[in-house]
């Protein structure tokens, strides 16, 4: 009876833990991939909303670069050239 408490000790660090071990290292992996896949996602979505916003402020910059043109031309018809951009804005 006294070498119960061996044989099951035994059995635990030979059997137990390197059982454990594997179990906890294959979680641990399965772990690292989700979230590697989480962080693609974040990044694909990011690189979308940049170009976004990139599309969006080359818009605005050209919009910008024809009202300073007017404001310049001292020599042009405002009310023409107003009217003939009205024309040309696209639709959203």
């Amino acid at each position: 009876m006294e070498k119960a408490p061996f044989v099951i000790a035994f059995f635990f660090i030979v059997v137990g833990i390197p059982v454990i071990l594997g179990v906890g290292g294959e979680m641990f992996k399965r772990w690292l991939k989700h979230k590697e896949k989480m962080a693609e996602v974040l990044t694909a979505q990011t690189a979308e909303r940049a170009a976004q916003y990139a599309a969006h402020t080359e818009r605005l910059e050209q919009r910008v670069r024809v009202l300073e043109r007017i404001v310049t031309d001292r020599g042009a018809d405002l009310a023409n050239e107003i009217e003939r951009l009205r024309d040309d804005r696209p639709v959203n």
